[in-house]
């Protein structure tokens, strides 16, 4: 890295006259691309963002010009380490990803090689025929084409494309490409020519004619050796392929240069074959005494010619389990120790679930057969796909067990070796006492696995690299591959020599550099790798700074630098289309850069924590600026696979960064929106008065950091608590005499809105409760911790647990209006106050409605409401911290038909109403889809948000008014009170009534 540093700015500066797209040199970016998925980390010399084709052509110019390496990256998911370098890194990813159209009489998509492939294959299907692309990685919803050409990707379906489409890898499934070579030149490689073309092309001289006949010069010297060394099963992915340069090959280029890792040229623009997507599917599942008698049936199972064909062992379900995942999904799995997973097409369902049942009827017959199931309905196989593809995530951090790390992850060998390798690789993970579940594409014979090897101390790593010599030694001895479908990288390139031989390491040198004399296209991959244990992340040399905090972080031993260390780089925040389900990473989708995802703010948070970096530790701006347009949606907490929660590490960084320095305006105007909602609800109609005057309001938006075109919310006439004191007597209400329940007053709801909270407390009633509310004005400080305020936060939250004591003690429910205040005592207290008995009491018996409902009454009924559609807006920190489940069961039991919204509506807290980007973020978010969809509902379609921000979202950018689940079950409730819908004329408005609310 010292040789560019001093020319960085030079380099900075050529390229940035040059280039349209963005050039990222600062120490922050360098940062966020300084590793994958990996256990590598190098450093960039810099980054370009693209926004054209000219752009990487000017930009691989001036790297020549200035002698300096270049690497290509899409989704930065690889996990050998081929996408970290001291480079000058080319992401494809944000602007790079046009689909340049499909033929569909060719079957053959044309693509930017920034596309991501979910797109591809949506818009395959979305007319007909029906086109896909076999092979598909478990990063399917956000890995790009370019990415999966360079690693040669194949994944679940790539058996589909083996038995019904050009072939498993990747290789097979490119159609041509336009190159651009470091010293360059442009040229386009196809697929197969015969022998006289290839002489044709190698006489027609100039550098692409010299690339012909160099290449046909080394296959010709080299084909012995190649025939001899270059077995042919499913997944062979190690090395260059130069086997498809053999005469009997065709001499496909599009093949040789698949799977080289950005080491010889770079993809500006490729064609993919696609395939025929069946009409229907179906998913069966076969349970075994163990995991090696499921893998003996895999060749029996490949004769039904099955779309997937997947495995995985009981180590993968209790981590599961463990981790509190997919539970209802666990228990639905035939009984056994190892399963396989099968799915099968047709043209109907009849045709698709026939040759299930055919599988499942072999099946049956096997040596230690356990049980079946066929899972037929849709969403039931997709949460059984999450099983299986949450293998990284669930493996990963296992609470009681150590870390595990990429260690000896895709190892692949021919299906019909598969059950004695497994054997064999658990008897030496036994020897090195590595413990690890094993999972994988079995119907090729892929194996993908975590170990909990020790990359902290010498003796760790040299106790590894141990290990993956006679791991490497044991899947050659079955013919297999030391890669299965990640490609070599850094991790497995030393140890090509073992797989091919010294002669064809050689060819693999030549090949290299034919394209790319001069070694500077990603160098230190594949051929003359790095050694591979060098530039280890966490490796011996990695001594993070030691800090104090705020949060107990108990998951992570009490460590927010383990905390930081969290991210495996798998990239799921990277979604950009949430229909699939969940809310992470709604920064991400409106801007699409790295640094806006919660992995970039992962990874900068880590690298700030190194203290060995430019990244300064908790005053470092390039960290502010990332974590700036964090929603703190908590949508990571749930989604991210390995449970990153940004939103705690945001509270904790802000806390630190603003320590003895004034924060910014929105800071005070909406953080303390507890005392200012107490002062105005003092006077509401002077403090609305106020807040809406024409110029003052204006000015006071000014002064607080509000964004001009946002309302102002208006505070109530009449707060909750006052509506609730002037009430009857209890003991003249229903419910007096039933069990006690406290309801927690929000701010938000008390002071604001309190129509939600007045129906909430109708509704505990009319279920037999007896509502008591605090008896002082408290506060959970929900909107503190976006602004890091956390010293003030744990005095509100010491308050409540005082005052709050007797009834926490008696085990008194708490039932929340709001969504987010309440998540504040499942999540943030015991975060704050992990030895506090109180407080983990109140954590635990704190509830929404419908988690209250569904648990402390279950006899009571609600009332039907239904058929009736229903758009609902679940608040993230419901979906995240509650799960929104429960509130779905009560709404299908009211007969709703509901629509749920994925991703967050993008006001989250005070975030949406700020000026500037935040605004904007906040309008993108709310455009998505939330916004459409609520204003093309029909007038009879129930807007449903238990939030306040959603609400307010909703109201602003649809001028629709949702309601809280509480106020549609008292309206049904009261549905018999007649409702004159004349606009002047007198309404009988009960508590949130629905009828009336037709009216708005």
């Amino acid at each position: 890295m010292a040789r560019y540093e001093a020319a960085a700015a030079e380099l900075a500066g050529a390229l940035a006259s040059r280039v349209e797209g963005e050039v990222r040199f600062d120490a922050g970016t360098r940062a966020l691309y300084s590793t994958d998925s990996s256990s590598y980390r190098q450093v960039p010399i810099g980054v370009v963002v693209p926004r054209t084709l000219e752009d990487v052509v000017a930009t691989v110019a001036v790297c020549r010009e200035h002698d300096v390496p270049i690497l290509s990256r899409g989704c930065g998911t690889s996990l050998a380490g081929q996408c970290c370098n001291v480079a000058v890194v080319i992401d494809h990813s944000m602007h790079r990803n046009r689909i340049l159209g499909i033929d569909r009489t060719r079957k053959v998509g044309r693509v930017e090689p920034g596309v991501i492939l979910d797109d591809l294959r949506r818009q395959g299907t979305s007319a007909e025929p029906r086109l896909t692309v076999g092979p598909t990685p478990s990063t399917h919803d956000h890995c790009t084409l370019g990415g999966m050409i360079g690693n040669n990707s194949c994944g679940n379906y790539s058996i589909m494309s083996e038995f019904h489409g050009p072939g498993p890898r990747m290789q097979h499934n490119v159609a041509g490409m336009d190159i651009l070579l470091y010293d360059g030149t442009r040229m386009t490689v196809d697929g197969r020519i015969g022998e006289e073309e290839l002489e044709r092309r190698a006489a027609s001289g100039g550098r692409v004619g010299g690339i012909y006949a160099a290449l046909r010069d080394l296959r010709d010297r080299y084909a012995d050796e190649i025939r001899a060394r270059f077995h042919d099963f499913p997944r062979r992915v190690s090395g260059y392929n130069l086997d498809v340069l053999l005469p009997e090959n065709g001499f496909d280029l599009c093949q040789a240069l698949t799977g080289t890792e950005s080491t010889c040229v770079t993809i500006l623009e490729a064609s993919v074959h696609m395939i025929d997507d069946p009409a229907a599917r179906s998913l069966a599942v076969v349970g075994f005494d163990d995991l090696y008698l499921a893998a003996a049936q895999v060749p029996a199972g490949r004769e039904h010619r099955p779309l997937a064909l997947e495995g995985f062992d009981e180590d993968l379900i209790e981590d599961n389990m463990r981790l509190g995942k997919h539970v209802e999904e666990l228990h639905a799995l035939p009984e056994g120790r190892g399963w396989l997973m099968a799915e099968f097409g047709g043209a109907s369902k009849e045709e698709a679930d026939e040759r299930a049942r055919a599988f499942m009827s072999e099946m049956s017959d096997a040596e230690g057969y356990c049980g079946e199931k066929l899972f037929d309905d849709p969403a039931a196989e997709q949460r059984i796909w999450e099983v299986r593809e949450s293998g990284l995530g669930a493996t990963a951090f296992v609470p009681g067990d150590p870390d595990t790390y990429e260690g000896w992850e895709d190892s692949a060998v021919p299906p019909d070796q598969l059950s004695d390798y497994l054997r064999g690789l658990r008897e030496l993970f036994n020897k090195y006492e590595y413990q690890c579940a094993l999972y994988g594409h079995f119907g090729q014979g892929c194996v993908h696995t975590r170990i909990d090897w020790d990359p902290s101390t010498v003796e760790g790593v040299r106790k590894w690299r141990a290990f993956v010599d006679e791991a490497s030694d044991l899947v050659l001895a079955h013919g297999g591959s030391l890669s299965g479908e990640h490609g070599d990288g850094q991790s497995r390139g030393e140890l090509l020599v073992k797989m091919y031989g010294p002669r064809i390491v050689e060819a693999f040198r030549e090949f290299k550099s034919i394209w790319d004399p001069d070694w500077r296209m990603n160098p230190g991959k594949v051929v003359d790798a790095n050694p591979i244990t060098s530039h280890l992340r966490l490796g011996p040399s990695h001594m993070p700074v030691t800090v104090g905090h705020h949060f107990a972080y108990t998951k992570e031993g009490g460590s927010f630098n383990h905390a930081v260390t969290r991210c495996v780089g798998v990239g799921k925040c990277r979604r950009t289309d949430l229909e699939g389900g969940g809310v992470m990473c709604p920064s991400f989708v409106a801007t699409r850069e790295e640094k806006h995802s919660t992995r970039g703010r992962a990874r900068l948070l880590f690298e700030m924590m190194r203290g060995d970096t430019d990244i300064e530790v908790w005053r470092s701006q390039e960290v502010a600026d990332a974590l700036h347009l964090c929603l703190a949606c908590k949508g990571c907490k749930s989604d991210c696979p390995v449970n990153v929660d940004m939103a705690t590490y945001k509270a904790e960084f802000l806390s630190h960064h603003y320590r003895g320095r004034l924060r910014p305006r929105a800071a005070y105007a909406m953080g303390l929106i507890h005392w200012w909602a107490r002062a105005a609800s003092i006077a509401p109609g002077v403090a609305n008065a106020v807040s809406h005057a024409p110029g003052l309001s204006g000015l006071m938006k000014r002064a607080g950091g509000v964004a001009p075109d946002r309302d102002v919310p208006r505070f109530a006439h009449e707060t909750l608590r006052h509506w609730f004191e002037r009430r009857e007597r209890p003991d003249a209400r229903a419910g007096a005499a039933g069990p006690p329940v406290v309801l927690w007053p929000d701010t938000f709801t008390d002071r604001l809105k309190p129509e939600a909270g007045r129906a909430t407390v109708e509704v505990l009633e009319d279920a037999g409760f007896q509502v008591f509310l605090p008896p002082k004005v408290l506060c959970c400080g929900r909107p503190l911790y976006d602004y890091g305020m956390l010293g003030l936060a744990r005095r509100l939250l010491r308050k409540v647990l005082n005052d709050l004591r007797v009834p926490i003690r008696a085990g008194v429910p708490v039932v929340g209006v709001e969504p987010s205040c309440l998540a504040v005592f499942r999540d943030e207290l015991p975060n704050l106050f992990p030895h506090d008995k109180d407080a983990k009491r109140l954590s635990e018996q704190s509830f929404v409605l419908s988690e209250f409902l569904e648990r402390f009454a279950p006899e009571w009924e609600p009332p039907a409401a239904g058929p009736r559609n229903a758009i609902v807006q679940p608040h993230c920190h419901h979906h995240a911290v509650m799960g929104f489940d429960a509130e779905q069961r009560l709404l299908e039991r009211m007969g709703m038909k509901v629509s749920l919204q994925q991703g967050c509506c993008g006001m989250a807290g005070s975030f949406g109403f700020e000026e500037g980007d935040r605004y904007e973020v906040s309008q993108a978010c709310g455009e998505r889809a939330l916004f459409p969809a609520v204003r093309s509902a029909g007038e009879e379609t129930v807007i449903l948000a238990d939030g306040f921000s959603c609400r307010e979202q909703i109201i602003q950018g649809t001028g629709r008014r949702p309601m809280h689940l509480a106020e549609l079950i008292r309206a049904e409730q009261q549905a018999d009170v007649p409702v004159v819908l004349d606009q002047d004329a007198p309404v009988r408005e009960s508590a949130g009534g629905f009828a009336a609310r037709r009216r708005w």
